[in-house]
């Protein structure tokens, strides 16, 4: 998949979760290559566009603990999710391809508060179609 077709696939997959949740589930979604462990991002949505890149570090703290905890290695299609961010900290990622990952985050709520919600288990759907998705074609760039 490229990277254009991926950022369609996310974009059409987040309108279907808010929409099943009746409200933004992710305000905030960037496509991130990681590769030699070094964040870059290649597409982003959200309200904070310039602080984004440089928060990476801090925001993404939480979600590369309940990573790490897990001690196992992540595929295209992979994803987790991290009850510990908050604010700006991130709530999931899921892996698109090699080195290549989408970080979903809501700035105002926690994946506890999304959570919440009994709506959440149905916005949850198009989140693991769009998992297949990348597991039967996962991104490459160049």
């Amino acid at each position: 998949m490229t990277l254009e077709q991926a950022w369609k696939s996310v974009l059409n997959c987040a309108q279907e979760m808010n929409l099943r949740y009746r409200e933004v589930v992710f305000d905030e979604l960037a496509i991130v290559s990681i590769a030699d462990k070094q964040a870059r991002t290649m597409s982003y949505a959200g309200p904070r566009q310039e602080a984004f890149t440089e928060s990476f570090p801090k925001d993404s703290a939480a979600l590369r603990t309940a990573v790490r905890q897990g001690g196992q290695t992540y595929d295209a299609g992979d994803f987790e999710f991290s009850h510990e961010g908050a604010g700006t900290g991130f709530e999931a990622f899921m892996m698109l391809g090699k080195g290549l990952c989408l970080i979903c985050n809501n700035t105002a709520k926690s994946m506890e508060g999304i959570s919440r919600n009994p709506r959440w288990l149905e916005a949850q759907i198009p989140f693991a179609e769009l998992s297949d998705k990348f597991r039967s074609s996962p991104l490459a760039v160049a």
